[in-house]
């Protein structure tokens, strides 16, 4: 049994293609099936079912393959021994980042990190929460930027900064005279929100939830389904109604739409913004620079805030 032959049964059960994993492994695919039916020989089972498309593992394939992970992780460490002897940072970090705070985290700290470690390629993704984790445990990603808890015995949260909602209400709303608002005071009908599959929606549904109410009027005629926070925020600006977001994409709002933000009353709503890494994460002094580097370059009123009220996302 070879490290090489745990790498391309990782790379079969990852691509669950056995053409995709060669690939992947810069080899022909006689060269991968070949090594794997050894590595199946010298084991004494079978660890893919080939006669499904996708292929799959077997029930014993799973628990090898588990295993296989383990192990490999734990033989890379070895390199990183040496990186930080030498005492530097480089290499390849791989971000996956929810798309509710891409455009409003990252512009604060990529520019600064990428000077401060110019020997760091960063590769950063947009992702759905389900995606970063999987991604994560198939060592297709190194870290994610994302809302935890997430309650994943694989996953280690590393808790950056607590965020507040903000309510974005249009003009001619009865709440856009309000300079504070409580969740009680919410309308479901009347609220926009994301397509499923958003961690967002279910925080700010849960928000409402609270104390929101549904009326029988549902405040007009269009049904817009939008992956968008800025989308969102020109239906409310042009159309009806109200939306919840994040406080970070209001802090660079021009002057004239200010008066279309309106916080809660105290306790306000929050969401708990963190790095999460596998279990068996690689490249921590890498990911401690990049958490240290996200932390200093946060407005001071978000890196100073503390745990209060941290919004369910289930």
């Amino acid at each position: 049994m070879t490290l090489v032959q745990l790498e391309y049964l990782v790379a079969v059960d990852t691509h669950r293609h056995f053409a995709n994993a060669a690939e992947h492994c810069f080899v022909t695919q006689p060269t991968l099936s070949m090594q794997l039916q050894k590595l199946e020989e010298e084991l004494g089972v079978q660890l893919f079912d080939r006669s499904r498309v996708p292929v799959r593992p077997t029930e014993i394939g799973k628990e090898i393959i588990a295993q296989a992970r383990v192990v490999l992780a734990e033989s890379k460490k070895l390199q990183e021994i040496v990186h930080n002897q030498k005492q530097e940072l480089s290499g390849e970090l791989r971000i996956g980042v929810i798309p509710t705070l891409a455009p409003y985290l990252m512009p604060l700290f990529i520019t600064s990190f990428l000077d401060k470690y110019p020997q760091v390629r960063v590769v950063v993704q947009e992702l759905l929460t389900d995606q970063i984790v999987q991604k994560l445990n198939h060592e297709l990603l190194d870290v994610g930027l994302l809302v935890t808890p997430l309650d994943n015995k694989g996953i280690k949260e590393l808790p950056l900064f607590y965020e507040a909602f903000v309510a974005y209400i249009n003009p001619k709303h009865p709440l856009a005279k309000q300079p504070r608002i409580q969740a009680g005071h919410l309308d479901m009908d009347e609220l926009w929100v994301l397509n499923e599959g958003h961690c967002f929606r279910s925080q700010v549904l849960n928000i409402c939830n609270r104390g929101g109410r549904s009326s029988s009027e549902n405040g007009g005629h269009l049904d817009y389904k939008s992956g968008s926070l800025e989308t969102l925020k020109r239906i409310v600006e042009t159309q009806h109604g109200l939306t919840l977001l994040p406080e970070l994409s209001v802090l660079e709002m021009p002057e004239e739409k200010q008066s279309l933000v309106h916080p809660f009353e105290e306790p306000q709503p929050l969401r708990e913004v963190s790095l999460v890494v596998h279990r068996s994460f690689l490249k921590k002094k890498l990911i401690e620079a990049l958490k240290e580097e996200i932390i200093n370059c946060l407005p001071a009123k978000v890196r100073e805030r503390q745990k209060m009220q941290v919004v369910d996302i289930k």
